[in-house]
């Protein structure tokens, strides 16, 4: 019987609830199930993601995979579609799926990260390397981006109405203006929705590939968004911040061969959003007191720096304030 991690069950259990966990109680059954139906036997520790646990494993037939089990969740549905359509194209290849149990045996990858690369412009090359791969036309049947504009906007301006915040009324508008101008209408590809350091793994097919996607149709210059609020707090330790920034932006734009100014406003349309989400919710690595605070209001200068030049309300230093001690988080 396999062991599930206990920070995985109280996590699972802290989100989902009473339904976090039964599905948590049947969890070992469901991976002997499918394990005795795809040949495998486990080959390793047990790991997890934030929805999921992925098993090592060993073919009966031969060769390694991992197995991952997700929780039901909607955002998870369209995760073996991106796979399959991609076919192992930056990307670790699908071996089965079971999309009943949300559960998919993969080609197994290593443990380590893009994000344990030091050089942060490899990191941020890999990325928009891998983004262009993935950018391929979609197939029928997942979801849109531009289906999210509306509620993308309508909850833009209700948080900039009701939450307290540091940003200007330039910079919340030009978020505002990039769900009208580019959100509403966006390319018929596939894109991955969560492309970060953390979601691209060393492996030995290709030196690096993706792994958990979302499985959007739309602007390959979203995930430019989506990496640099994940590259933030290596932002944060930069001597001059906008420049650090702009460097981003350029080596993603040229690595993913897009263009800059719409990898720009999607990451200041992120940078907003982190802001605001940070006010009601909290962040992963802070969910209240002084560290939260120092979070929002550095959201806050990064959604102000990546807004267009001429617009800016007021300017600040280039370096951000030092982070509040561990005492205060």
């Amino acid at each position: 019987m396999i062991e599930m991690p206990g920070a995985f069950a109280r996590s699972t259990i802290e989100r989902e609830g009473e339904s976090g966990a039964v599905w948590l109680a049947e969890l070992p059954k469901i991976v002997a199930e499918l394990l005795g139906r795809w040949g495998c036997v486990p080959d390793g520790e047990v790991m997890h993601g934030g929805v999921g646990v992925i098993i090592p494993v060993r073919r009966r037939a031969g060769g390694t995979a991992v197995l991952k089990v997700s929780f039901p969740h909607p955002g998870n549905v369209h995760e073996p579609d991106a796979f399959a359509a991609w076919g192992g194209r930056g990307a670790v290849l699908l071996l089965e799926r079971d999309d009943e149990r949300f559960a998919m045996l993969l080609e197994r990858a290593r443990t380590s990260t893009l994000s344990e690369v030091e050089d942060g412009e490899e990191v941020v090359t890999v990325a928009g390397r891998i983004n262009r791969r993935l950018a391929i036309p979609a197939p029928p049947g997942l979801p849109r981006l531009r289906d999210q504009a509306g509620p993308w906007e309508e909850q833009l301006r209700k948080d900039a109405e009701e939450l307290a915040h540091t940003m200007s009324r330039d910079v919340v508008d030009a978020a505002v203006a990039t769900v009208g101008e580019l959100g509403r209408i966006q390319p018929d590809l596939l894109v991955h929705g969560d492309l970060h350091s953390g979601n691209i793994l060393r492996a030995d097919r290709e030196p690096w590939l993706a792994v958990d996607p979302k499985g959007y149709v739309g602007d390959p210059a979203y995930d430019g968004g989506t990496l640099l609020k994940s590259r933030a707090l290596v932002l944060l330790e930069a001597d001059d911040l906008r420049r650090a920034v702009d460097r981003t932006l350029d080596i993603f734009a040229e690595a993913a061969e897009l263009d800059r100014e719409r990898v720009r406003r999607w990451a200041q349309f992120h940078a907003v959003q982190a802001a605001f989400w940070g006010r009601r919710h909290g962040f992963r690595m802070a969910r209240s007191g002084s560290r939260l605070d120092w979070l929002t209001e550095f959201a806050d200068r990064l959604a102000e720096l990546l807004g267009p030049r001429d617009r800016l309300a007021r300017r600040r230093p280039n370096r951000f304030p030092e982070r509040p001690a561990a005492s205060g988080q």
